[in-house]
C-alpha cells in the first residue's frame, strides 16, 4: 500500500490525537510504509515535541494553500523580446570571395519566419530561375538555381521580410553578399522613384543598372545590378563595382528584368551614373530630457555618391486597340464596344438586310469613346431578330501596329418582351414620354451650367425651345442665353450664360415640344435656381516663380482630384468663386500647351511633362481674397506634395505595449 505525502501527513495527525487502541490500529495500517517505520520509532515519550512541530506544520500549509487558491495566476514572463534577431554566422561567411557554392545558411540567434520571399527578397545579378529562400528554425536557407557568373558580387537583400517567429521583430534593410572573384564590390547609390503625373512615392518597383550604355540595352539585357522601392519609394542598390551606368526604373510585370511589355511602368535617367564615396562626417544628439542636451558626437561614417536620384514613373501611351463583344440590349439599338478610345466611329455595312434610308443609324460615344451605341433609325430593320453586317476598323497587330481589320458581326435580340395577357377593348396603351433630365433647380455656382440629358436622340433640337428668365422685383425677365451640345455625348446638351451673383432664374420647356428619333414627346419643365451671394465665396490669386509658360495650374480637393484649371500668365493664376473648403494645388509644364498632362515615351527619350505641388493648403473662407506666394523650386520635389492628400502613406512603425496587469490571467 502506498500513501501520497498529504495521506503521511493527515494519518501523522491522527496519530498524535488518538488514544492508545486508536494508535494501534493506525500503527498496524501505515507500518508497511517508509514514513511509517520512521513514525513508529520515534520515542513514544517525545510525541508530545512531535505534536507540536506537526501543529505549526499544519497552520503554515493552510496559509500556503489559502493564498495559492487565491491568486491563480500564470507567472509572469517577464518583458516583450523588443529586439530583432540578430545574426550569428554563415556559410559562406560575410562578403567571402571565390565561393562557387549555390546553397547559403545564414544563422540567427532565434528562431525565425521570412515573409514572402519571392517577392520581398532581391538577389542580384537577377535570377531568372527561381531561387528557393526559406526558415529552416533559425536558420535562412537560399538555394540558387542559375548558374554564377565569374568574378561577380552577389548580393541577396532581404529588405524587411525577416522577423522573430514569436513577436515578429523585423530586421530591417538586412543584407548579404558574396563574390565569385577576388574582389567584393562596395559602392552603392541611393535615391527615391515618384509617379510621375501626381508626384507619389511608388513602392515595390525594380530599380535596375546597366553597364551597356545603348539605348537598347534596357529593352534586350536584363539588369545587371537591382533594388526594389520601399513603401516610401526609396531605393538602394548594394555593392557596384566602379564604372559608369544607366539607371532605370520597370514595373517588371513578367519578371524578366528588362522593358518588353509596352503596357509595362518605366523611368529613366537623363544623365550617366558614376559610384562614388567620401568619407565624411554627421553630429548625434543625445538628450537629457526634451529641451536639455547631453551629449553631441561627431561620428565618421562613409558617404556613398550619389545618393540623391530622382526617378519619375510613367506609363507610355499604349493601349492595344481590339474590338470586344458586341451587344444588342434593346430591339432598336445595338453596341459595339473597344479596349481604347476610338479615333473615328466604324461605319456598319448591312449584310443580311438593305436599309430603305442610307442613313439608317444615330451614332452616340459612350464610355469615354471606348464604345458607340447605334440607334437605329428605321422600324423594318429593328424589327429584325438578327442582323448582320461588316465593320472596317483599326486593329493593333503582334507589333502594336494599327492595321486595318474587316469583321463581320452578328447582333441577335433573342430576348423580346411578351405580352400575352388578354386586352379589353377599351384599355389603352399607356403613354410613355421621352426621357429628359434638367438639372435646373436649387441652388447653383457662378461656374455652373445648365445640363439638358435624353435618353434617346432626338430632332431638331434648337434654343427657341427653352425659356431662361430672371427674377426683377416680382416679374420674370426674358434673358438670352449660349445653347450647344456636348462634344462627346450627342444626347446631352447645356445652356450657359454669365450668372448674377445672389440672382434668381427659371427655366422653362413646353410639353410636345422635343421629339425623339422613335416619335416620343417630352413632357413640360419648370425649374427655378438661385446663384449663390458673392459673400458667399472666396478668391485665390497665386503668385508663381521659378517656371515659365506654357503651364497651367490645377485647383484640387481633398481627394487630390481637379476641380478647376487656369493657365499660368503674368506670373500667377487667379481662382474666382471657390466655395469655402480646403484646397491643395499643383502645376504641370505644358510643353506642347494641349492643356492636359502628357506621359513621356522612352524610345523618343521624351520624359513625362514636369509636375509640381504647392507643399501646403490653401484654406479658402467665406468673403476672403488669398493671395499666396509659391516658389517651385523652394522645397525638394519627393517633398512637395502635401501628406494629406497622399495615398501612398508611408506605415508608422509602432512599439509593442505589455500589459502586465492582465497578463497571465486566466
Amino acid at each position: 500500500m502506498r500513501f501520497t505525502g498529504f495521506s503521511i501527513f493527515l494519518l501523522s495527525r491522527f496519530y498524535a490525537y488518538a488514544d492508545d487502541e486508536n494508535r494501534y490500529w493506525v500503527e498496524s495500517k501505515i507500518r508497511t510504509s517508509h514514513l511509517a517505520g520512521m513514525l513508529l520509532k520515534i520515542d513514544r515519550m517525545k510525541y508530545k515535541y512531535m505534536r507540536r512541530f506537526l501543529g505549526v506544520c499544519m497552520v503554515i500549509s493552510l496559509w500556503v494553500l489559502v493564498h495559492s487558491c487565491a491568486n491563480m495566476a500564470t507567472p509572469n514572463g517577464g518583458p516583450y523580446d523588443e529586439d530583432p534577431p540578430r545574426f550569428i554566422s554563415s556559410t559562406p561567411a560575410p562578403n567571402e570571395t571565390n565561393f562557387r557554392g549555390k546553397k547559403i545558411e545564414i544563422l540567427f540567434d532565434e528562431l525565425i519566419q521570412i515573409e514572402n520571399p519571392n517577392e520581398n527578397v532581391i538577389i542580384t545579378p537577377p535570377q531568372l530561375q527561381l531561387p528557393v529562400i526559406r526558415a529552416a528554425g533559425k536558420k535562412v536557407v537560399v538555394e540558387l538555381k542559375d548558374t554564377l557568373m565569374d568574378n561577380t558580387t552577389y548580393t541577396i537583400d532581404f529588405t524587411n521580410s525577416i522577423a522573430d517567429n514569436n513577436e515578429k521583430n523585423v530586421l530591417e534593410n538586412f543584407s548579404f553578399a558574396f563574390a565569385t572573384g577576388e574582389i567584393i564590390d562596395s559602392l552603392e547609390i541611393s535615391g527615391i522613384l515618384l509617379n510621375a503625373e501626381n508626384l507619389e512615392p511608388m513602392p515595390s518597383v525594380t530599380i535596375g543598372l546597366h553597364q551597356n550604355l545603348e539605348d537598347s540595352a534596357f529593352v534586350k539585357d536584363i539588369f545587371i545590378r537591382t533594388s526594389r522601392t520601399n513603401e516610401k519609394g526609396q531605393f538602394t542598390i548594394r555593392n557596384i563595382a566602379p564604372g559608369t551606368y544607366r539607371i532605370y526604373a520597370l514595373n517588371d510585370l513578367n519578371r524578366d528584368y528588362r522593358f518588353d511589355q509596352p503596357g509595362e511602368d518605366i523611368a529613366f535617367g537623363d544623365s550617366l551614373i558614376v559610384p562614388s564615396f567620401e568619407y565624411t562626417s554627421r553630429q548625434d544628439t543625445i538628450w537629457q530630457d526634451s529641451l536639455t542636451v547631453d551629449t553631441v558626437y561627431t561620428i565618421q561614417y562613409t558617404r556613398f555618391l550619389p545618393d540623391d536620384i530622382l526617378l519619375r514613373l510613367f506609363k507610355e501611351e499604349f493601349q492595344r486597340q481590339y474590338m470586344l463583344r458586341p451587344e444588342r440590349t434593346v430591339a432598336n439599338r445595338f453596341t459595339l464596344r473597344f479596349n481604347a478610345p476610338l479615333d473615328e466611329i466604324p461605319d456598319p455595312v448591312p449584310l443580311n438586310f438593305t436599309p430603305p434610308d442610307p442613313v439608317w443609324y444615330f451614332p452616340q460615344l459612350t464610355e469615354e469613346g471606348k464604345s458607340v451605341h447605334y440607334w437605329i433609325m428605321d422600324s423594318t430593320v429593328w424589327a429584325r431578330d438578327t442582323l448582320q453586317f461588316e465593320v472596317n476598323y483599326l486593329k493593333s497587330d503582334s507589333l502594336n501596329i494599327l492595321q486595318p481589320q474587316l469583321d463581320t458581326v452578328t447582333v441577335a435580340m433573342r430576348q423580346r418582351p411578351a405580352d400575352n395577357r388578354k386586352k379589353k377593348k377599351e384599355e389603352e396603351e399607356p403613354l410613355i414620354l421621352l426621357g429628359m433630365n434638367i438639372d435646373a433647380s436649387g441652388t447653383k455656382d457662378m461656374t455652373d451650367t445648365i445640363s439638358i440629358v435624353f435618353d434617346e436622340p432626338v430632332l431638331d433640337l434648337t434654343s427657341d425651345l427653352f425659356y431662361l428668365s430672371i427674377q426683377e422685383d416680382t416679374l420674370w425677365v426674358p434673358i438670352e442665353f449660349d445653347f450647344f451640345p456636348n462634344e462627346e455625348d450627342p444626347m446631352t446638351f447645356h445652356i450657359l450664360r454669365r450668372w448674377n451673383y445672389g440672382e434668381a432664374y427659371k427655366l422653362e420647356v413646353d410639353s410636345a415640344t422635343i421629339f425623339s428619333l422613335y416619335g416620343k414627346w417630352n413632357d413640360a419643365y419648370e425649374g427655378e435656381f438661385k446663384i449663390r451671394n458673392e459673400d458667399e465665396y472666396g478668391h485665390l490669386y497665386i503668385n508663381i516663380t521659378g517656371v515659365e509658360p506654357p503651364a497651367f495650374v490645377e485647383l484640387l480637393n481633398s481627394s487630390d482630384a481637379p476641380i478647376r484649371k487656369a493657365v499660368l500668365k503674368d506670373g500667377g493664376v487667379l481662382f474666382m468663386d471657390l466655395k469655402p473648403a480646403k484646397y491643395y494645388a499643383r502645376i504641370i509644364l505644358d510643353r506642347n500647351e494641349n492643356g492636359v498632362w502628357d506621359t513621356g515615351n522612352y524610345a523618343e527619350k521624351l520624359q513625362p511633362e514636369e509636375v509640381f505641388y504647392y507643399p501646403k493648403e490653401f484654406d479658402i473662407k467665406q468673403n476672403w481674397q488669398v493671395e499666396e506666394y509659391w516658389n517651385v523650386n523652394e522645397t525638394p520635389l519627393p517633398n512637395q506634395k502635401p501628406l494629406d492628400i497622399t495615398k501612398n502613406k508611408p506605415k508608422e512603425v509602432t512599439q509593442r505595449n505589455r500589459d502586465y496587469r492582465n497578463e497571465g490571467r486566466r
